[in-house]
């Protein structure tokens, strides 16, 4: 299979469509209300994020590429809130503020790893709205290599074939993602992408396997689209082409943890795909890979290029197959822990992608351990402390010194190896789930913002020398000193070779 190339930076998709934010609000649930036969969930936390077409918009940044998203949002909360999330992520986002209107949250209420109930505040998006929305998308249709255009019937999609006129104009192939409308009205796109349940409604029933082709082919003719990339769940994708043929991809083989939000990492990876001109099918092999991926997280969440380039090319290694997706066995299971997945499993963060991933940790109900150190030469009591430290919960999180923040603790002939060498040595080992590097003298801001449920450093400590310990205990977590490994120091290690 082939990867998505190092750098995507010079792809520019624009995403038009309707906006949202998803809350999950996470607690425990200890007893059932006396007032109802429904349980009492004591909650802890909310972890809000992108929704819809700024969901698709992420995913589009997480890949690498440049993104525009144009949308709508009210001027209240859940709007601020999703402008914010979008700058932080580096979206260049030119949203209408649509009056008389609110923007829509989905609000998940999630105890013991399992959704309870969902809520849904919306209201229509007025027709002023809609215009403006496409009149800002045609202005920036001439910076895009692609256009993907996400249509949640929620409002800001009124007219399908007016966007997708004038980026055939701008010589810029369009990405659709339906709901409810005639596929027809999505006239003259490169690739339409319905599930399966939009699939079935559009032709009016489900045709039997022996002529799925046919009914396929033929409702992407009649539509006028180039091709349908149909997405099938657990029955991976299948594309099929205005002219006859067709290709069927199965799934990918992961644990499916949560369906939600696959769909936007599918039309977003397509979006990517075509920025770069790749042929449809090679297209749709990359996006039924990352929408598998997505499936193994909790909750709306992107595909981050690395990922998404580790798991083509394990598949191409392996040279085997794909085998059909799996679903998790019972609703308190968890996707399989990166440790368990072999070498290399560790995932390189930046702050604000840990902290999404941390959420989603803690919406699982996983215990967090957090080290650092500079792990200038990586030694056996380095590996020993850290396997130790990781049977202390269920995610490790190490965190690494910048060069900058190792020469001033330990002199200007160090480090030895570069921050990007440290972090890939600590990456291939077992027992690490994230690596993140911090540029100050100490952890306390990064402890601050992680909020960990231990804190662990190694045997050559005094609790009392620990940097940190009174603010995680302030927080309620636990600190540790493991065991030391005699005779094992980056220093005298260094010391001896340059005696040699």
């Amino acid at each position: 299979m082939t990867a998505l190339p190092p750098s995507v930076a010079d792809a520019r998709v624009l995403v038009v469509g309707d906006v949202m934010l998803d809350r999950y609000i996470h607690g425990r649930t200890e007893r059932v209300s006396r007032e109802a036969p429904v349980p009492v969930v004591l909650v802890e936390g909310s972890d809000d994020r992108l929704g819809g077409a700024a969901n698709v918009a992420l995913n589009v940044v997480s890949l690498g590429a440049r993104c525009t998203l144009v949308g709508a949002v009210a001027d209240d909360d859940s709007g601020r809130i999703v402008a914010r999330l979008l700058a932080e992520a580096g979206i260049d986002a030119d949203l209408v503020i649509a009056d008389d209107s609110r923007t829509t949250l989905k609000q998940r209420l999630v105890s013991m790893q399992q959704q309870l109930v969902r809520m849904d505040f919306e209201s229509p998006l007025p027709p002023a709205a809609a215009i403006e929305v496409a009149t800002r998308a045609v202005k920036r249709m001439a910076g895009a290599d692609a256009l993907v255009i996400e249509d949640y019937d929620k409002g800001a999609i009124a007219n399908p074939k007016d966007l997708v006129g004038a980026a055939r104009a701008h010589g810029v192939p369009t990405i659709a993602d339906p709901k409810y409308k005639p596929f027809a009205a999505y006239r003259g796109v490169a690739i339409l992408k319905p599930n399966r349940p939009e699939f079935e409604a559009a032709l009016g029933y489900w045709p039997d396997a022996d002529r799925l082709v046919e009914a396929g082919c033929r409702l992407a003719r009649d539509s006028g689209v180039e091709a349908i990339a149909l997405t099938r769940g657990g029955d991976g994708m299948t594309l099929f082409n205005a002219k006859g043929d067709s290709e069927h991809i199965p799934a990918v083989s992961v644990d499916v943890y949560d369906e939600t939000g696959a769909g936007d990492t599918v039309a977003a990876t397509l979006g990517v795909c075509t920025a770069l001109a790749w042929p449809k099918a090679e297209a749709v092999r990359i996006a039924n890979l990352a929408g598998g991926l997505v499936c193994g997280k909790f909750g709306t969440a992107p595909v981050t290029l690395e990922e998404l380039n580790r798991a083509g090319g394990a598949a191409e290694a392996t040279g085997v197959p794909p085998e059909p997706a799996k679903a998790v066995p019972s609703a308190t299971a968890r996707p399989p822990h990166p440790a368990q997945r072999g070498n290399g499993a560790a995932s390189r963060a930046h702050r604000h992608q840990l902290a999404e991933a941390i959420a989603e940790a803690r919406l699982r109900g996983e215990r967090i351990v957090f080290t650092n150190g500079c792990f200038d030469i990586l030694h056996a009591g380095h590996v020993a402390y850290l396997n130790e430290a990781r049977e202390l919960g269920d995610r490790l999180l190490v965190a690494v010194n910048d060069d900058d923040s190792v020469r001033r603790l330990k002199g200007d002939r160090r480090p030895v190896n570069g921050l990007r060498e440290r972090m890939r040595v600590l990456e291939g080992l077992q027992a690490v789930d994230w690596v993140v590097p911090f540029s100050e003298d100490t952890p306390e801001a990064l402890l601050d913002e992680v909020r960990p449920d231990v804190l662990v450093k190694g045997g050559d400590y005094a609790l009392a020398e620990v940097v940190g310990a009174d603010l995680v205990r302030s927080h309620g977590g636990d600190v540790r000193v493991v065991g030391l490994v005699d005779d094992c120091s980056s220093t005298a290690i260094v010391d001896r070779l340059r005696e040699a």
